[in-house]
């Protein structure tokens, strides 16, 4: 699953015209339409004049016409003259018109060949609109790009007016990602300072040697209370980073990435008594390894926090290689029945099913939200849909690393 340079926007259209070979077909189509019946004119006004016998061919003429083959005049001679006229009149029109179409044919031609070259100078600011806004798409991130403009220079025209709009566009968006980075990075630091800071008092009230039990017992719930806040400040300024950045893409096998995540889980599950099944397939793509691990946590995570409570949970996580459809992640888990129609709105920011915005929830709403913006960022997208028996089984299709994708058999 890949997107070409066109964004996109990368998609496969249909093979179509266009908007010069249009315009070059419509200026030769009028000017035939223009010859024809201008030859037609021309032939009805020839032939109304050849049968008019005002000015009509004669037969009479010095050096004009020949006796019929007897060699004399007789009673035949009026009919013969007519026949003779009719011949010469006929072979007029047909010169007239078989000339005249194949002059209109190549002046057909040639008004095509120059309306294509006229097509091609009026659509040459619109190709310089287009590419400008092909590279802008096409930047590995969204706000990357966005400092260049069109600054198209010519007649005050319609086209200088829709580049000029365009500028202004995209000068816009680009001082909106400026100040939403600004943003993370002054939250990342104003943030994640005083939380770090009250852990470290936290932590040091409760290791003195005059503390008491209560306050020992308070101090570990202050603990998972500031722990919660980490995390959804990390969560937060990751989900607002991860659309936006990425850093260089290097080769990374998924496969890996499920092992070492399944490990690091493992006593998170036992504890939770869910069983993991890994079944850690090659499956190579392109991307940031740090934010392709933060994918696998983030659905393992999901997949045992929301399991059922009795024994007898478990959890299939999968990576593998589909020929010509890139690589997947799969997760499949035990747990509640999960509404068709609730699904999309699982991976919009803090939503939960059943306990929305509660602090004592599991999590902080935002796993499946990262997922996503993460999957995106990497040119992929992810999908879920319930399971029949309750749960959920959720996909992660990401495109193969190009010099690694399986060839087609």
């Amino acid at each position: 699953m890949t997107r070409g340079p066109r964004g996109a926007l990368g998609r496969l259209r249909p093979h179509r015209l266009t908007l010069r070979a249009r315009l070059s077909l419509v200026y030769g189509g009028l000017f035939l339409t223009a010859g024809m019946v201008l030859l037609g004119a021309t032939y009805l006004l020839f032939n109304q004049q050849l049968t008019s016998g005002s000015s009509g061919l004669s037969v009479h003429g010095e050096g004009t016409g020949t006796l019929p083959p007897d060699g004399s005049p007789g009673p035949t001679t009026a009919s013969w003259e007519n026949k003779e006229q009719r011949r010469l009149n006929d072979a007029a029109v047909t010169s007239l018109i078989t000339q005249g179409g194949i002059a209109l044919v190549v002046v057909g031609a040639a008004a095509g060949g120059l309306g294509w070259l006229i097509a091609g100078r009026v659509l040459a600011p619109l190709h310089q609109v287009t590419a400008t806004a092909h590279r802008i798409a096409a930047a590995p991130a969204a706000d990357r790009g966005l400092h260049e403009r069109i600054n198209l220079a010519g007649p005050e025209d319609e086209v200088k007016d829709l580049a000029d709009t365009f500028d202004t566009m995209i000068e816009r968006l680009d001082r909106s990602f400026d100040g939403q980075r600004r943003f993370v990075a002054n939250a990342s630091h104003e943030l994640r300072t005083p939380l770090a800071l009250n852990r470290a008092l936290v932590e040091m009230a409760m290791h003195r040697k005059s503390a008491s039990a209560d306050v020992k017992h308070l101090g570990e719930q202050l603990l998972q209370v500031n722990a919660r806040h980490e995390r959804l400040i990390s969560g937060l300024l990751l989900l607002a980073g991860a659309e936006h950045h990425l850093p260089e893409a290097t080769p990374v096998d998924l496969a890996e990435v499920v092992t070492h995540v399944v490990a690091q889980s493992a006593e998170e599950a036992r504890q939770a008594g869910v069983i993991v099944y890994a079944e850690p397939g090659t499956a190579v793509t392109a991307g940031d390894p740090m934010l392709l691990e933060r994918i696998v946590q983030n659905l393992l995570d999901n997949a045992i926090r929301h399991n059922i409570d009795a024994d007898g949970g478990w959890v299939r996580i999968v990576s593998r290689t589909r020929a010509g459809q890139g690589v997947d992640i799969e997760v499949r888990n035990t747990g509640p029945d999960v509404p068709a129609y609730e699904v999309p709105r699982l991976f919009e920011p803090f939503r939960r099913l059943g306990t929305e915005r509660l602090s004592t929830a599991k999590g902080s709403g935002l796993g499946l939200s990262i997922v996503r913006a993460v999957a995106r960022a990497h040119h992929g997208d992810v999908t879920a849909q319930p399971n029949g028996t309750g749960g959920l089984t959720v996909t992660v299709t990401l495109p193969h690393h190009p010099d690694r994708a399986p060839r087609q058999q």
